[in-house]
């Protein structure tokens, strides 16, 4: 887009923000031109409802119609709203969510996150580099981003944070129905982008039993074109799907949520890009995929008892995933090299917990959580069939597989958790809880086969290449129990001022290596590769305020954190021959402040500031461990030191029905390595891989009209047109290995509620 058209539609955005003789409303607006209120906001981040003044923890929280009207669809915009969040994309389904600079690099290869996900109640994150559902956002009741360890509540893999997305009920009393179009258009290097969501409730017995159903359809034009398969805007996405949700409340006691939903997301290609071949270009013979089509099943039982609340959570998920990778850059493309991985993961949970009423000096939260989870992976190595009749190489099945491999992993979860907290005062609250986890499975591998293709083909021998027989196997991975606790004491002397002391612990489950006990054939005096990776150990100190002031015209919500990482879980190479492992290595520390300021200096318009800073590097290392792992005394960690996001939105009424809405959000974030800086497994070797990605900053504004139940947003992303490099990835199977940001997009919303 050249100057003109940049300017042109500043000004058309300009003079639709601010219409002669507007009249301020009573506060910002949702995507029906109606009032948000900034008063109370409710979270169930302890499992019980409260209002998150009350909440002696760091959590950012965005309504529906927040979401709808800043345009946030996925964990892009999640990332950009919470503090210390960073969002690592190499393809839709296949990201990787950080906090707090808790993070060695944005792939995680074999390890679990750090930061868990929920949908609900069912964990979506597993380990780094696995398909993960980027779920829809349509018809949410909320999405809450809880900062520091979580483990008390939810478990293993939340060191650093976890986020929740939490899905809307049915209403028993009203009919409601509810639509969004979105059309968006990318014109420098990019297509059309289509968004289509409905709702509707339906009371079925008045006050009893309802029904809720939402249906969703994205038809996405890409904006990076892949120079090797000849598509153009080949990153494009293909999603679609729908939940249902039926409530029965048959007595002022008991209710019972029945929901099954489904999502198909398919991501044409990936997004990375190599910036060698040209303006968001990516190379690859074939088309990466990251896909996953996910069935979630729940039940969930409530039970109010006098004086506590029982609820009974069970789910039921069925994941379809495609991992397809060209990895011809392993061998700078010389030979043909592709990974055929088909996973399918069913995963059972089961919650209970009973949670107090909030009357007395005692309120307490006692539960129990059990996870199953079955990973059927079937997966082969190919070349070409062209390639291999080129360079005379026989032997191979037709399809020129040249490893055929698979497995099944069965891992559980079981965990007895718990809080308490007590009222020492009016004013004084004192809370301990506590997280016992057992943690186990088995891994059982498929026969299969495996050649010396990459000899033969490197090498030039033009010969049959002999299959070698992989005998199956059965391993039972070790079981493993850990602990984690917190500690907070709270002091709020009025309803408008809480301050906190925070000390909590997260860790991440044991990580079990394929090749443990392997004696190195180039240097046997190396180090045998160990059982695995053992659990890594995570303190967070955190010290927070949350203040009103003004009448609720000012919040801040402030917090300030150190956080000591010990035994870190790493992917590692040994030395002599560089096969890379799951182990433990030194201690790193990371101190910040993270702030979420918002104002309303009239009625009508809002400001807000969040904003982080963070210091996170290696602490301690010993020599081998640095030899192995890449890192340096020193080394700073994956995440940024400065990032944030200053928003506000205005509402004004042009008549008696029609009102007028405009609001913006400027994000900035500061360039962080992509990993450590030396090559893992060879000392002191500068990694080629290295690179810190860029400074950038994200200007989205929207502007439109309500009237009765209809709106239209007129909105602009990524307003400067910024091309920054926001993810670097940290290996070299991949040639193309540069995520950028999507170009800036045009589009409008219409929105109606029935």
């Amino acid at each position: 887009m050249n100057g003109l058209d940049y300017r042109m539609a500043l000004i058309a955005l300009v003079v639709a923000a601010a219409p002669a003789g507007a009249q301020n409303s009573s506060g910002p607006t949702n995507t029906q031109g109606q009032s948000i209120a900034l008063e109370e906001i409710i979270v169930s981040a302890t499992r019980r409802s409260e209002r998150l003044q009350d909440v002696p923890l760091s959590i950012s929280v965005l309504s529906q119609a927040e979401l709808t009207q800043k345009g946030i669809v996925g964990f892009e915009g999640i990332a950009r709203e919470a503090p210390g969040a960073v969002l690592n994309v190499a393809s839709d389904n296949n990201v990787r969510l950080t906090a707090r600079g808790i993070s060695t690099n944005g792939w995680g290869a074999g390890l679990q996150t750090t930061t868990t996900i929920y949908l609900d109640d069912l964990p979506l994150s597993t380990i780094g580099n696995t398909v993960t559902l980027n779920p829809n956002l349509y018809d949410v009741e909320r999405v809450e981003f809880l900062r520091g360890p979580q483990g008390t509540l939810f478990g293993s893999g939340s060191l650093s944070g976890a986020l929740r997305i939490l899905t809307k009920s049915p209403d028993l009393t009203t009919y409601d129905a509810s639509a969004l179009v979105d059309i968006g258009h990318t014109p420098d290097g990019g297509g059309t982008r289509q968004r289509y969501n409905a709702m509707v409730n339906i009371p079925l017995v008045n006050d009893k039993l309802a029904l809720r159903v939402v249906g969703f359809h994205r038809d996405e034009d890409g904006y990076i074109d892949n120079v090797g398969t000849g598509v153009k805007n080949a990153n494009s996405l293909k999603d679609s799907g729908g939940r249902a949700i039926l409530l029965w409340e048959p007595t002022d006691r008991l209710s019972v949520k029945l929901l099954g939903s489904y999502e198909d997301s398919h991501p044409e290609d990936a997004s990375l890009t190599n910036p060698t071949l040209g303006e968001r270009k990516r190379y690859s013979t074939r088309p990466d995929y990251y896909t996953t089509k996910t069935q979630i099943y729940n039940a969930t039982l409530n039970y109010r008892f006098d004086g506590a609340d029982l609820t009974s959570s069970s789910t039921y998920s069925i994941a379809d995933g495609l991992f397809v990778v060209d990895l011809a850059g392993t061998f700078a493309r010389a030979i043909p090299f592709y990974l055929d991985d088909k996973a399918k993961t069913t995963t059972f949970v089961q919650e209970a917990r009973l949670v107090s009423d909030q009357q007395g000096r005692f309120e307490w939260v006692v539960g129990g959580f059990y996870l199953d989870r079955d990973l059927d992976l079937v997966g082969k190595q190919q070349s070409s069939p062209e390639f291999l009749a080129a360079r005379g190489i026989t032997g191979l099945p037709a399809d020129a597989t040249f490893n055929s491999f698979g497995s099944d992993t069965r891992t559980y979860e079981l965990a007895g958790f718990g809080e308490l907290s007590y009222h020492l005062t009016d004013t004084l609250s004192l809370t301990g809880g506590l997280r016992y986890g057992k943690y186990g499975g088995t891994l059982d591998t498929d026969a299969g086969f495996n050649s010396a293709y990459f000899t033969y083909a490197l090498a030039g021998i033009r010969a049959p290449l002999p299959l070698i027989p992989v005998a199956a196997t059965s391993t039972d991975l070790k079981s493993a129990e850990r602990t984690s606790w917190k500690a907070s004491l709270a002091y709020e002397p009025s309803r408008d001022l809480m301050t906190y002391i925070t000390v909590s612990t997260g860790y991440r489950t044991p990580v079990y290596n394929a090749r443990a006990g392997s004696v190195s054939v180039v240097n046997p005096s190396d180090l045998i590769i160990p059982a695995g990776a053992s659990s890594d150990d995570l303190t967070n100190y955190e010290i927070g305020m949350k203040a009103r002031w003004l009448d609720g015209k000012l919040t801040t919500n402030l917090a300030a954190y150190y956080i000591d990482w010990e035994n870190i879980q790493v992917q590692a190479n040994r030395s002599s021959d560089s096969i890379q492992f799951a182990t433990n290595v030194g201690r790193a520390a990371s101190q910040g402040l993270e702030a979420e300021i918002t104002l309303t200096p009239v009625r009508g318009l809002m400001f807000g500031l969040n904003a982080s800073f963070n210091e996170a590097e290696v602490k301690e290392l010993t020599a081998q461990e640095a030899v192995i792992s890449g890192a340096e005394k020193g080394s700073r960690l994956a995440s940024p030191k400065v990032q944030g996001s200053f928003f506000g939105a205005y509402n004004y009424k042009l008549g008696d029905t029609l009102t007028g809405f405009t609001s913006f959000q400027i994000a900035h974030v500061d360039s962080f390595p992509n990993g450590f800086p030396n090559t893992p497994g060879r000392a002191g070797v500068r990694n080629p891989l290295y690179g810190m990605t860029d400074d950038y900053t994200y200007i989205n504004l929207q502007t439109g009209l309500g009237i009765d139940k209809m709106t239209a947003t007129l909105y602009v992303e990524n307003l400067g047109n910024n091309d920054g490099v926001v993810y670097i990835h940290p290996e070299a199977f991949v040639d193309s290995r540069y995520t950028i940001l999507r170009p800036r997009t045009y589009g409008v919303r219409f929105g109606y509620q029935f």
